[in-house]
């Protein structure tokens, strides 16, 4: 298993100015992406969106993902503890 520690307001703010640096709009995003502007918006909301997605838009971003996600190794205890989120 691997955990996701970024929660993802902090995910959307790292895109975000990715995009500011590359003065790209959001539309610009989407369509570079195939990226729908509900997905954008859900993560403008702190929603879920699939890793899948993130991906792309690195992909097109010039990025990794580990550029915009802080991605953590297996937990000993598989997630349940109260440390890991």
């Amino acid at each position: 298993l691997i955990y996701i520690h970024t929660p993802f307001n902090r995910l959307w703010k790292n895109i975000f100015k990715l995009m500011i640096d590359r003065k790209m709009r959001k539309k610009d995003l989407c369509e570079l992406a195939g990226v729908s502007t509900s997905t954008m918006s859900k993560m403008g909301r702190d929603e879920i969106v699939s890793l899948e997605v993130i991906d792309r838009i690195c992909q097109k971003l010039n990025c990794n993902v580990e550029d915009v996600l802080e991605i953590l190794p297996d937990s000993p205890d598989n997630g349940t503890s109260k440390n890991v989120k």
